[in-house]
This record gives structure tokens, C-alpha cells and sequence, in this order.
């Protein structure tokens, strides 16, 4: 199976991680949802005291430590601790993905993130929006129409050059099949520009997945070490 099949944004980011915030799993999976409906709102919740240090292990300590940190409460997140780097870290939950992606009601989902200053002005707000529209009780259909709307009224900002992201915690879970799959990085373009970066070819280190809802092009590049300096294994799939 072709990679570029095999991954969808992170929540995506994650994303995505989750973007992406970007994991890959089985086709019969995206055919058909296992998660056809939201939880119970605190089924995506945790304690404040143990998100902090799970945002936070998205990142290397030497980054992470002086970033800011946001955490979910039942109406989008706050910020629980103030940085002094510019770097944002917070804990993506499953609609990180696409509206479109089966993961995006899946409860388990946790995706530690980290972005760069860039990526916290100009790619993390259209997380954070998604985010409110869910807990307010929008529907997919209704959610992705309103980032579209969002979008076409300049409310969300431009992508700045150079946005990225570390999803290097080895605590992640990314979905039921994969869960902390890989460390990796994320980068955002703006429109749809895999081809310009050499992604999804043979032997090529570079992933990427198109994701027209929030306007970009999620690249990521595995690592060969978690956040604490352990190395990953990585394996092919």
C-alpha cells in the first residue's frame, strides 16, 4: 500500500499531529468509521497535573521546558503555564484529523505536540478552533464549513513560513492500531506542494499528506530518537 495511504493529517496534528497532527492505518478502517459519534466530553479530558508533563514530552526538555503550555477543559484549552521561547506544546485530541478521518471522534487519541513559534501564531489557531466548535457541540459537516468560512474571512492567520513541529513523545497515542507509532517532525505549507518537497517517493525520508481543510500540506520527517533521548526503533509498514 502506497504510504500517502497510509497517513492522514495530525491532529494532526495533530495532527497533522497531529497532524497530524499524519498516522497511518488501513483502508478498511478509513471506509469505515469506528467512531461514529462524539464521546462523552470527559472521556477527552485529564488531569491538568498529568497534561502538562505529557505536552511538554512532545520535546526535547531543552525546548520544551520554557515553552508555553495549554490544557483542555470542557470549553478549549487554556493556557496553564506561560513560556518565555515562543513555543507552544499541548496535548491534540483525535479531531486533530480531518473531519473526514474515522479517528476523529476516537477518545484515546493523545498527541502531544510542540510548535515552533511560527507554527504557534499561524497553524496551532486552526487547531484551537476546531477544538471550540467541537466542545460547543457542532457537528463534522458543521465544523468543516466553518473553517472554510473562517478561511475565506482571513479570520485565521496566513501560514508563516518555516511553521513546525516536534511529535516526539514516546507516551503519544495516535490511533488503535499504530498508538506512539514514530518520533517525528512536522512541517506546514500552505496549498498542496508535496511534489516540491520529493515526498511520498520511493525511498524517500519525507512524508506528506494534502489537507484542504485546513488549507496546507503537513510533511513529516521521522526521527531516530524520542524526546528523552531513547532511541526509536523504526520499522516499515
Amino acid at each position: 500500500m502506497h504510504r500517502s495511504r497510509k497517513i492522514s493529517s495530525l491532529f494532526g496534528i495533530i495532527a497533522q499531529a497531529i497532524s497530524l497532527y499524519a498516522i497511518w492505518q488501513p483502508s478498511a478502517l478509513a471506509a469505515k468509521p469506528v467512531y461514529p459519534a462524539m464521546a462523552p466530553v470527559g472521556e477527552y479530558l485529564m488531569s491538568e497535573q498529568s497534561e502538562i508533563p505529557l505536552a511538554r514530552s512532545a520535546a526535547p526538555s531543552s525546548i520544551s521546558g520554557e515553552a508555553t503550555v495549554m490544557v483542555l477543559g470542557k470549553t478549549g484549552y487554556t493556557t496553564a503555564e506561560n513560556g518565555t521561547n515562543g513555543f507552544l506544546c499541548l496535548v491534540e485530541r483525535s479531531w486533530g484529523t480531518p473531519t473526514t478521518d474515522s479517528r476523529f471522534w476516537n477518545p484515546r487519541i493523545r498527541g502531544p505536540i510542540c510548535f515552533n513559534p511560527q507554527a504557534a501564531r499561524s497553524f496551532a489557531p486552526i487547531y484551537l478552533m476546531k477544538t471550540r466548535l467541537v466542545l460547543s457541540g457542532k457537528t463534522k459537516a458543521e465544523i468543516a464549513a466553518m473553517l472554510a468560512s473562517a478561511f475565506n474571512a482571513k479570520k485565521l492567520p496566513a501560514l508563516e513560513p518555516s511553521a513546525m513541529c516536534f511529535m516526539l513523545s514516546r507516551q503519544q497515542y495516535l490511533d488503535d492500531r499504530d498508538k506512539n507509532w514514530h518520533p517525528h517532525l512536522m512541517f506546514f505549507s500552505s496549498g498542496s506542494v508535496a511534489k516540491d518537497w520529493g515526498a511520498n517517493l520511493p525511498v524517500s525520508p519525507v512524508i506528506a499528506e494534502n489537507d484542504p481543510e485546513e488549507r496546507a500540506t503537513i510533511f513529516m520527517v521521522l526521527a531516530d530518537r524520542w524526546s528523552n533521548g531513547m532511541p526509536a526503533m523504526q520499522t516499515t509498514r
